[in-house]
């Protein structure tokens, strides 16, 4: 039995979001936290693009000769791609800032385990 890319995906996707909330509640170390966050961004964003597959859809760029219903027939929605790029830079924006303040409540704290930080 051969699974479709598509459903694949989907699989992927939702595994990725399990692991990443069993991470961010169950760990509690904050590094371990913060990847578990990033991996719930990832198959969010692996899920936005399963549904913008298309099994054999065309790069959604007009060409000079392409017929015009031929194009919209074939061509992949362009908005969840759109949406996943946007996501990725919000994303590595917000891990950044996580990770500085990581830095700064080891420099206090002396300890990454969320249970030590929050008991102080």
């Amino acid at each position: 039995m051969i699974i479709d890319t598509q459903l694949a995906s989907l699989f992927t996707a939702g595994a990725l979001i399990v692991i990443g909330i069993f991470a961010a509640v169950f760990l509690d170390n904050l590094i371990k936290k913060v990847i578990g966050l990033a991996f719930i961004g990832d198959g969010t964003n692996l899920f936005l693009i399963a549904m913008g597959y298309k099994p054999g859809g065309i790069v959604y760029i007009y060409l000079p000769g392409m017929a015009r219903d031929w194009f919209a027939q074939n061509a992949a929605y362009p908005l969840p791609f759109a949406m996943v790029l946007t996501s990725i830079v919000i994303g590595a924006s917000t891990m950044a800032v996580m990770l500085g303040i990581i830095m700064v409540l080891y420099k206090k704290h002396g300890s990454l385990k969320a249970s030590k930080i929050l008991g102080d």
